[in-house]
């Protein structure tokens, strides 16, 4: 792909003829390359095309979202003659093509092959995630919550354990949909296209929040209160974040312990509700359009490919912002203690 090849590459047959002896062919199916190709125009498809059958994946991870997010100089073709000129006209239309069909394309490019399949979906590896976002959220663990990996002791009660009610499951529904709520309009920023990935994953839970509160008032004859201080507080915080400039770092580790966390320890929390409170009827704000795992792997591979297009410090900024991911999330949780306060 040095300039001398331009004008032969611009051609389809050669194209396709190039692209069926690279060594990644296989990676991308049929149906994959297929959609990509609809989402862009000529030039669009050469440079989708070149990235993703003749790169490292993770290089073409990070060639992609540095185009989308720094701007079509970032496109660079990884070959040992430079070719500014071509380099720039790829990257405009990669670049054009991208902002409006930029989760069209990267389900294109990141969906594996084996998201149909649970056992080959959970022996994935997520490399950020498993190793320095999960790490750091390992440490902020109790013995009791994960006994392999947890950090922090258990604290001993203080008296007699809180019995949670009906009102503070309805307190703890109503401040959980207003911040999924700021998740929800925050992945729609246009000021970060990167984020459109992460709308309409199927882990959106205030559809179905919003019925189980609508559910406990009239089940239990209960009053439906306003948003708690806590609710407001991280809903806040959400926003603030996402206002603000290079802060989708945070915002990303904030997304993936307030959503993740409820795929979790929130289903079990979901359990013990049911049996305490609800005659072991689960809630809709527990269940999924879908198979978990497959929606979780989505989610994860999005997130990898996002963070493969950050620096060393955008890295540790996302980590670092683990401990005030904890605190939010255990401020919602504190109704089940009968404490809601941020501390």
């Amino acid at each position: 792909f040095s300039c001398c090849h331009t004008t032969v590459i611009l051609c389809e047959n050669s194209r396709l003829g190039l692209a069926q002896q690279s060594p990644n062919y296989e990676r991308i199916s049929n149906t994959s390359r297929n959609k990509m190709k609809s989402y862009v125009s000529s030039w669009g498809k050469l440079a989708l095309l070149y990235i993703v059958l003749n790169v490292d994946i993770q290089k073409t991870q990070a060639l992609y979202h540095g185009v989308l997010t720094k701007g079509p100089s970032a496109f660079i073709l990884p070959n040992k003659k430079r070719c500014p000129d071509l380099n720039l006209l790829l990257g405009q239309e990669l670049f054009s093509t991208s902002q409006k069909n930029y989760k069209n394309i990267q389900s294109c490019l990141w969906s594996a092959p084996t998201a149909g399949s649970n056992a080959n979906v959970a022996t994935i590896v997520y490399p950020f995630i498993e190793t320095e976002l999960r790490g750091a959220a390992m440490k902020l663990h109790t013995r009791s919550q994960a006994p392999k990996e947890g950090k922090v002791e258990d604290k001993k009660p203080d008296g007699p354990r809180y019995v949670p009610t009906h009102d503070d499951y309805l307190s703890f529904l109503v401040d959980s949909k207003h911040v999924y709520e700021a998740f929800e309009e925050a992945v729609k920023s246009d000021s970060h296209p990167e984020l459109t990935a992460f709308q309409d994953t199927k882990l959106e839970r205030t559809k179905g929040l919003e019925e189980d509160i609508q559910f406990l008032v009239k089940e239990y004859n209960l009053i439906r209160p306003e948003v708690g201080l806590v609710g407001k507080q991280y809903s806040e915080e959400v926003r603030r974040i996402i206002k603000e400039k290079d802060t989708v770092p945070q915002f990303m580790c904030h997304f993936y312990n307030f959503y993740f966390a409820h795929t979790a320890g929130g289903r079990m929390i979901g359990k013990k509700m049911a049996q305490l409170l609800l005659d072991k009827k689960i809630l809709e704000f527990y269940k999924w359009d879908g198979d978990l795992d497959v929606i979780k792997h989505d989610v994860k591979t999005n997130i990898e490919a996002l963070a493969v297009s950050w620096s060393k410090e955008e890295k540790a900024q996302c980590v670092d912002t683990t401990a005030a991911a904890f605190r939010f999330g255990g401020a919602l949780n504190s109704y089940f203690s009968g404490r809601n306060s941020i501390k």
